[in-house]
């Protein structure tokens, strides 16, 4: 017995020798990591001077958000697909800085790494290239390939140079969803949806094979507006009529076959570009714009990201002798409880909201909104932070940004105002809830549920057993309830009837233009035009910005400076190929996107206001 004991210690000695040897090894490859990470900030990292008269390098890497998520260096580490985001804001407050900047003398677009792009958030980038272009100051644009979000920006330069091999690819907006009702039946999933509003279509997928009448037509309505507007604003810009645009699209084999397979030569002729150029003649050209850097070996130019740095600390300066308009950012899936940058936590935006109310310094609110909702109670919650602070004296603005539907709608309807852009996607006054049971699917593996309980509700959460009646009765009533309240709350914050609140609810979906025809927002414009009306409402003349976050740590700030430093210096210098970002789109699609609609759901009581389909289309 003793020689047993005595093996077994030795083999657990081993054994902790083993994890202490790994645990050691770990930590010494994660701080030689670091240390290199570290060594390529310091290697790309440079002190120069921004060159004076030189190109400014309009070059996003990602998609352009409200608010980045974080963190994104870990997935980077771990393999995988990162979504590369890159905050509109900054890009705004950068255009609109160096149209001021004496050393700053073009603005050239490098579109190359774009990534998918709701319109508003283009057209209020668009709005600050026309200011650029307003002081004096010329853009030029340049690509081997634009897709529709990249031209729509590059369509705002001066000059369009394509690759004498290039194309532009411009498709429409289309909104296509996996119908899953079949293969649900199959596995013998049951998913119990309890809804209210005739076109509440979020759940459809769940229920159905194909998308109903109800919602091709609403689906239909607001893309035709977006497109209209895509079509409208390009045939202002380059002088063409946006009804050809529909022609050359729908027949795009019999005008490219015209050109003997030319797409470059074929976007040249429709007017879409001004000449074809390869990469050197373009630099060549940009050298005669701006003159040689000092190594003689291109153009003088600076990156985006490098002159944000320089010019950061000036952007953000303010003057404790002015009025102070505060801006919220609440950006994504409205969720209970406290929730990180990316996602609209109720507790953590009531409190945001709670702090502007009570800071003195700040005259007047901008809550900016992008997000389809959520949790109804999360929403009414912060919600009634934007009533009790128009109460309290100080006015408060909504500014829509490419999505505030549903959820991202009621938090929004007791502001003093609602601005929105006529391509937002809003509306979707309604509610659900939905229960999946499982017991069918059990039970054909051969596992069965049984047992006993105290009351006629024990277990009704239960997903081994089938539906509880009376539960499911309870969820109806609710949301039934909860359509009312929404309603409601639309009536009494957009000074409506509440006959045509209910009108214009229903679950439907409209684009910011309809929304502002029926009474849903009160003025078309973007977040300055929100921001100047606040400063109005609160009588202001001068004025400073000042974006209300959650407090942060000395820790938190240097993870989050590191964080956004390697990201600029390893994750942008790597260029992202086409089949990768192909990749990237199908496991954001089918992986992320499901993680994060599964992650969602922690309402309480299981009652939404979501709209899934006001995803930005594509």
């Amino acid at each position: 017995m003793a020689k047993l004991l005595t093996g077994l210690g030795r083999l657990i000695q081993k054994l902790w020798n083993l994890i202490t040897f790994f645990r050691r090894v770990l930590g010494n490859l994660l701080f030689v990591a670091f240390l290199v990470l570290l060594v390529a900030i310091l290697l790309f990292s440079s002190d120069e001077p921004v060159p004076r008269g030189a190109a400014l390098v309009f070059a996003p890497a990602g998609s352009i958000v409200e608010q980045t998520a974080e963190p994104l260096l870990m997935d980077r580490f771990l393999g995988r697909a990162v979504r590369r985001e890159v905050p509109l804001g900054e890009l705004i407050d950068g255009i609109d800085h160096a149209a001021g900047d004496e050393d700053i003398k073009i603005l050239l677009l490098d579109l190359r790494r774009l990534e998918w792009t709701g319109i508003s958030k283009l057209q209020e980038i668009g709005a600050a290239l026309k200011r650029f272009q307003s002081s004096g100051k010329q853009i030029v644009a340049f690509g081997e390939f634009f897709n529709q979000q990249q031209y729509y920006l590059a369509a705002h330069a001066d000059r369009i140079y394509l690759h004498p091999m290039g194309q532009v690819w411009i498709s429409g907006y289309g909104v296509y969803r996996k119908y899953l009702r079949s293969a649900l039946e199959k596995l013998l999933v049951q998913l119990h949806v309890f809804r209210v509003g005739t076109y509440k279509s979020a759940l459809e997928p769940f229920y159905r094979d194909d998308m109903s009448a109800e919602a091709k037509e609403a689906t239909t309505a607001w893309l035709g507006v977006l497109w209209e507007a895509y079509k409208s604003d390009i045939a202002d810009l380059r002088g063409i009529d946006p009804g050809d645009m529909d022609a050359w699209i729908n027949a795009l084999d019999v005008y490219l076959t015209a050109e003997d397979g030319d797409a470059g030569r074929m976007a040249l002729n429709l007017g879409l570009v001004d000449e074809l150029k390869t990469r050197d003649e373009v630099r060549e050209e940009l050298i005669r714009l701006v003159g040689k850097n000092r190594k003689n070996e291109s153009f003088k130019q600076v990156s985006f990201a490098r002159y944000l740095d320089r010019v950061g600390p000036e952007i953000r300066r303010t003057d404790p002798e002015r009025g102070k308009v505060g801006i919220i950012v609440a950006s994504g899936i409205i969720m209970e409880g406290k929730q990180p940058a990316g996602r609209i936590g109720g507790d953590s935006m009531a409190a945001l909201i709670q702090r502007a109310r009570q800071d003195p310094e700040i005259d007047a609110l901008v809550l900016r909104i992008n997000s389809g909702g959520g949790s109804a109670l999360a929403s009414e919650i912060i919600r009634r932070e934007v009533e009790l602070t128009r109460n309290a004296g100080k006015p408060v603005v909504v500014s829509m940004s490419s999505v505030a539907a549903s959820g991202g709608y009621w938090i929004a309807v007791s502001a003093n105002e609602i601005w929105a852009l006529p391509t937002t996607i809003t509306g979707s006054i309604g509610i659900f809830a939905a229960l999946p049971t499982l017991d069918r699917s059990l039970d054909a593996l051969g596992i069965h549920t049984d047992g006993v309980g105290t009351t006629k509700l024990t277990g009704a959460f239960d997903l081994s057993r089938p539906l509880n009646p009376l539960l499911a009765a309870m969820l109806q009533r609710r949301i039934e309830r909860g359509y009312r309240q929404f309603v409601n709350r639309v009536a009494e914050g957009r000074r409506l009837d509440p006959a045509a609140a209910e009108k214009v609810a229903q679950g439907r979906v409209w684009a910011g233009k309809t929304a502002y025809d029926l009474g849903l927002v009160d003025a078309l414009g973007g977040l300055e035009d929100a921001v100047q009306s606040a400063a109005s409402l609160a009588n202001l003349d001068a004025f400073d910005r000042l974006f209300v976050e959650a407090p942060e740590t000395a820790r938190d700030r240097l993870l989050k400076k590191i964080n956004r430093l390697l990201y600029r210096t390893i994750v942008d210098q790597a260029q992202t190929s086409r089949s990768e970002q192909v990749l990237q789109f199908a496991e954001a699609q089918l992986g992320h996107g499901l993680a994060e609609m599964i992650g969602m759901f922690n309402d309480p009581f299981h009652t939404y206001a979501l709209c899934l389909v006001c995803n930005e289309p594509y």
